[in-house]
């Protein structure tokens, strides 16, 4: 089945590129209009205790149904400017797809609260917790993590250019690349890995 899927997958992708007037309308499309059209879900499953699969299908639908739409109606170097209703668009398929749906089971989302610790809308589910075990204490190191988070987008952002720089042999910028890579992984080491929980 996983092959099957391979296969339809790759053969949509030769499909839509017939369509495809350049690679940088693709590239304005995925980064501007798809973006906005997806990130609303995938906040909403980390901050919020209530948000659920259903939730979650329809604010993705919703957001990549109407950045196909978008697409045809507006010109690729627009699509940046559309990104706010693009993403209301999805945010608003989250918060029907999410109540027009049971909420998810509540063993599941203490069992996820307690192992991930999650920032946001969690109220609920950290008092059902720490009423069944008054030794759990909820995440207070938010500075922190999102210090982390910053440190990690920027490690992203090196390892994506690094190939080029390989690839371009572009000396000085693929030294820099790899020495800010380098000092973030320390960092990260210090400040993350050693203080994960087991």
């Amino acid at each position: 089945m996983n092959y099957l899927m391979g296969v339809v997958v790759v053969l949509i992708g030769i499909i839509l590129g017939f369509f495809a007037k350049d690679v940088n309308s693709i590239l304005q499309w995925i980064v501007s209009a798809l973006y906005g059209g997806y990130i609303a879900a995938n906040m909403l499953k980390w901050y919020w205790w209530r948000f659920n699969a259903n939730g979650f299908f329809y604010g993705m639908l919703v957001g990549i149904v109407a950045a196909l739409v978008f697409s045809r109606l507006i010109e690729a170097s627009q699509f940046l400017y559309y990104f706010p209703l693009l993403f209301l668009l999805s945010l608003a398929g989250c918060f029907i797809g999410t109540f027009t749906a049971a909420p998810t089971e509540i063993a599941v989302l203490k069992t996820f609260y307690k192992t991930v610790k999650p920032w946001g809308f969690w109220k609920p589910i950290q008092a059902m917790v720490e009423s069944e075990d008054p030794t759990f204490r909820a995440n207070k190191s938010f500075k922190l993590d999102m210090f982390n988070v910053v440190l990690g987008i920027i490690a992203q952002s090196c390892l994506t250019i690094l190939p080029m720089y390989i690839v371009l042999w572009l000396k000085l910028p693929l030294a820099i690349t790899v020495i800010v890579l380098v000092v973030i992984i320390l960092i990260l080491y210090k400040t993350w890995w050693k203080k994960l929980e087991n």
